[in-house]
């Protein structure tokens, strides 16, 4: 039904239907049609019957040759197939034999080291029995020697048989070779025992051929003990014996006259036989006080050439001066002493610090006595400071250089001074505490003790500023202390407050100065004396124009107090008193001024502190002077003299002024 359907949609179909054609008649001329069709088709297929049979015998032919190709090929195949296979096979037996050449050459490369290392070159032979030591061809021989030496021992622990071939050769290459050694490093040593020898230069010798000890010490250990020990002992004696010589001839150049148990900061100059004694000359001797130029050994003077007694016969020297000599000796010969040895005898640690101590033990304990024996009978305290810092900078020195092995000596040497030092130190405390103001005459000048204390003082806070130490600023701020009791004392012993103002402010004054001159102006002593400086000065001016213009700052005072407490009706009565003080002022304002400028000129030794002083009494003056310009009436004020006038008057005394 569904292809009748079909059938129907084709348009051939319909368009018959539609023209009313008789459908039988019409399938008859189709038939008739494809009838005709199939006879000319044969008719065409008879007369190409030849080309058809020759085009069928062609074909024959070519499937006979695309059979043959097909075989052809399959044994092509089959060829291609087999080569593959070779091919991967070569490749496997081309890895197997490049590892098998490369285990080849290692093992020719190793035999080879190995045959190279295990043969005894007749040059080495020759070398080692003839060539001096001092050759370069010699130490070159030496290092193969030695490493065929540590070779045999190691192969010697495997059971190698090889080893056996070399070992008497190189045995008698070694007793050799060390022998020689031996011989050229004991002669480098008792070089050193040659009077006037420049160590350096041997020394210098043996490290330019370190290996030798290096060798030995691989190779007989005994024979390098013995070296050793021969080095030890040869330098230890000449040690001991240049700084035995040195030390005692340093102490010839020592001022014949040192300071003694009187020179104490409180003994009085009149009684003392110290080196402040007026029969004494103080061209020859240092001072006990006063740090001058000593301080110079912390600075400049600390790496400067050592003393050379024979060319400094005819000189003088404090001790803390020798002492530097001999510590920056003595620093300069163990720093390269304990370098040598860490080098050349390859030791480290422990090891190298009992070394050198086993060279410069003797010298250090001969030291560290010289040094007991002046602290023990010392009672300059700068000088033993000096020392001190001396040491501490000394130590820092060896440090930079990588040297520790002197730290014990170091400490050693303070472990000496420091006790002696706080000794003195309060003894001198307690000399200032035991001085009786009345035995003094009644000078307003600065007192000795006080400048003593200030220079004293000074050089020590000067000494102390890189390295402070607690002890030495409890020991100052005592005698700090003490020194302003006796400064206060000592005052006491004038009736009049000015005079006792006048004598303090002198002292204040010469300690501050002394300490700003010699210290940094922030110091804790300075700051304490600056205060009192001031509190003193403030008094003083208070003083001195209490007699001229008292009754005008009492005037000041009494009414301002008046005004803060709102007692107007009493201030009003104040006007009579304050006309009669205008006109006191007014009458004598010149002379008082002119009075004042002599009394504060001729109280004051320094002209830099009357002139400061004059300054300030004159700075207060017109304070006051001011205030009470505006404390008084209009009637008053017309009478008054004008500050203008009293500040062109003043301006001889002093520079300009300003409220």
């Amino acid at each position: 039904m569904t292809s009748l359907v079909e059938k129907l949609d084709d348009e051939e179909v319909q368009e018959i239907l539609s023209t009313g054609t008789d459908l039988r008649e019409y399938s008859q001329q189709i038939e008739k049609e494809f009838n005709e069709v199939e006879n000319r088709s044969i008719n065409d297929y008879i007369k190409e019957s030849q080309n058809i049979a020759s085009l069928h015998t062609q074909i024959g032919a070519c499937d006979d040759i695309l059979e043959r190709m097909e075989n052809m090929l399959t044994n092509f195949q089959h060829v291609l197939s087999n080569i593959s296979t070779e091919i991967t096979s070569l490749q496997k037996k081309s890895v197997s034999m490049s590892v098998q050449l490369t285990n080849r050459q290692s093992v020719r490369a190793q035999l080879s080291q190995f045959i190279e290392d295990m043969a005894v070159p007749e040059e080495m032979i020759t070398a080692i029995m003839e060539t001096s030591v001092v050759e370069k061809d010699f130490l070159g021989h030496l290092n193969n020697l030695n490493h065929k030496l540590s070779l045999v021992k190691e192969l010697s622990f495997k059971e190698s048989t090889s080893v056996n071939d070399v070992r008497e050769v190189l045995e008698n290459l070694k007793i050799k070779a060390m022998s020689k050694i031996r011989t050229y490093l004991l002669e480098q040593i008792y070089k050193f025992r040659k009077p006037m020898t420049n160590y350096q230069v041997p020394q210098n010798a043996m490290l330019k051929n370190k290996f030798f000890f290096e060798f030995i010490l691989s190779n007989e250990r005994q024979v390098a003990q013995e070296i050793c020990s021969e080095y030890v002992d040869t330098m230890g004696k000449i040690y001991f014996s240049y700084f035995k010589s040195y030390s005692s001839r340093l102490a010839a150049l020592q001022y014949e006259e040192a300071a003694s148990k009187d020179d104490l900061m409180g003994v009085d100059d009149a009684v003392s036989k110290s080196l402040f004694a007026k029969t004494t000359s103080l061209k020859n001797k240092s001072t006990v006080f006063t740090i001058g130029n000593r301080g110079d050994v912390l600075n400049q003077q600390l790496e400067a050439p050592i003393l050379v007694p024979h060319a400094q016969s005819k000189n003088k020297y404090s001790y803390e001066a020798l002492f530097r000599s001999e510590q920056y000796a003595l620093v300069d010969n163990a720093c390269r002493e304990y370098l040598f040895i860490t080098e050349f005898f390859m030791v480290r640690g422990a090891q190298a610090q009992e070394l050198f101590n086993q060279i410069m033990g003797r010298t250090l304990s001969l030291l560290i006595k010289n040094v007991e024996t002046y602290i023990q009978d010392c009672f300059d305290c700068i000088a033993m400071f000096l020392c001190i810092h001396l040491i501490l900078r000394y130590q820092l020195m060896c440090h930079k250089r990588c040297v520790p092995a002197l730290d014990k000596y170091w400490d050693s040497l303070q472990a000496v001074i420091w006790p002696r030092l706080e000794i003195i130190f309060r003894n001198n405390i307690q000399s200032v505490r035991d001085c009786d103001p009345t035995k003094f005459t009644k000078e307003m000048g600065p007192h000795y003790i006080t400048r003593r204390y200030a220079e004293f003082s000074a050089a020590i806070v000067g000494i102390s500023e890189h390295f402070p130490n607690e002890l030495v600023s409890r020991l100052l701020l005592e005698l700090q202390n003490e020194v302003e009791c006796f400064i206060l004392r000592m005052a006491a012993i004038f009736p009049a407050r000015k005079e006792q103002l006048i004598y303090l402010i002198n002292n204040y004054d010469l300690v501050l100065g002394i300490l700003m001159e010699r210290t940094r102006d922030n110091s804790k002593e300075a700051e304490a004396f600056r205060e009192q400086l001031t509190a003193r000065s403030g008094e003083y001016v208070e003083e001195i124009l209490a007699p001229h213009f008292g009754g005008i700052i009492q005037f000041v005072k009494e009414c301002e107090q008046m005004l803060e407490k709102e007692q107007t009706e009493e201030f009003r009565r104040q006007e009579r008193r304050s006309l009669a003080l205008v006109a006191n002022f007014t009458a004598n304002w010149k002379t008082a001024l002119e009075e004042i400028n002599k009394e504060v000129l001729l109280s004051f030794p320094s002209l830099i502190t009357g002139q400061t002083l004059l300054q300030l009494a004159l700075t207060s003056l017109l304070q006051y002077y001011h205030r009470f310009h505006k404390l008084l009436t209009p009637n008053a004020r017309t009478q008054l003299v004008n500050i203008h006038v009293i500040k062109m008057f003043i301006k001889k005394y002093s520079g300009s002024f300003s409220l």
